[in-house]
C-alpha cells in the first residue's frame, strides 16, 4: 500500500482530517502549515477542526500516531527463506530506489517534523516511539537469523542500532541533498554488512 492508497477513501471524519492534513502537509511543510490551510482541503466545516483540535501541533501528533499506525502493518513481515531476506526486504521497503514527487514532499515533511523533536517533548514522544518500533522489528529478525542458525551469535540491541542509524540519516539526507544516487549505496552496503558481519558464511575481520 502506497501513502497516497491510505486516503484513497476516507471512511470517516478523522480519517478525512488525515487526508487533509497529509495534503496540506505535503503543499505546505511544517513550517508554513495552519490550521486554515488544513481545513482548505477538508471537506466538512473548518469548525469540526477546532473542535477535535485545539492547535496544529494536536492535529500534527495525532496524524502521526496514525500514520504510525499504518506504517506498522505496510513494514514486510511475511514469511521468507531465511532472516537475511528479510533484512533485505525490510531495506528495500524504507530505502526505495526513487521517491515519486508526493513521497517526497511527504518525507521532507516528516524530516520537518522530526525535527521538533529536538525542543518539544511530545515530539520527541513519538519519534521515540515510532524509532522504537523499527528498532524492535530488527531486533526480532536478527533473533529469529540467529535462531535459524542464518547469522553469527551477535548483539541484535547493538545491530539494530547501527541499522537504525544508518537508514535515519540516508533518510534525512536524501530530502535535504540532490539526488537519489547515494541510496542505492546506502542499501548496497547495509546488504554488504549483513553478507559480511551477520550471515554465518560470511567473512569478518573477526575471522581473520
Amino acid at each position: 500500500m502506497t501513502i497516497e492508497s491510505l486516503f484513497d477513501d476516507p471512511d470517516g471524519t478523522r480519517e478525512e482530517i488525515m487526508k487533509a492534513t497529509y495534503e496540506a502537509l505535503c503543499t505546505h511543510g511544517y513550517a508554513d502549515l495552519t490550521i486554515q490551510r488544513i481545513g482548505d482541503e477538508f471537506p466538512k466545516s473548518k469548525s469540526l477542526l477546532y473542535h477535535h483540535y485545539d492547535s496544529k501541533d494536536a492535529l500534527l501528533l495525532d496524524f502521526l500516531a496514525y500514520m504510525l499506525e499504518h506504517f506498522e502493518t505496510g513494514v514486510p513481515r511475511e514469511d521468507h527463506p531465511d532472516a537475511a531476506a528479510h533484512l533485505r526486504a525490510v531495506f528495500d521497503h524504507v530505502l526505495p530506489d526513487e521517491l515519486d514527487e508526493g513521497r517526497r514532499e511527504f518525507t521532507s515533511a516528516m524530516v520537518e517534523l522530526q525535527s521538533q523533536a529536538a525542543h518539544d517533548p511530545e515530539y520527541r514522544e513519538h519519534f521515540t516511539r515510532s524509532t522504537r518500533f523499527f528498532h524492535d522489528r530488527f531486533v526480532t529478525i536478527i533473533e529469529n537469523g540467529i535462531e535459524q542458525g542464518v547469522f553469527r551469535d551477535v548483539d541484535p540491541d547493538r545491530v539494530a542500532t547501527l541499522l537504525m542509524a544508518t537508514i535515519d540519516g540516508a533518510r534525512f539526507q536524501r530530502v535535504t541533498t540532490e539526488g537519489d544516487d547515494d541510496i542505492a549505496a546506502v542499501r548496497d552496503e547495509l546488504q554488504a554488512y549483513v553478507e559480511t558481519r551477520l550471515h554465518a558464511d560470511g567473512e569478518s575481520e573477526d575471522d581473520e
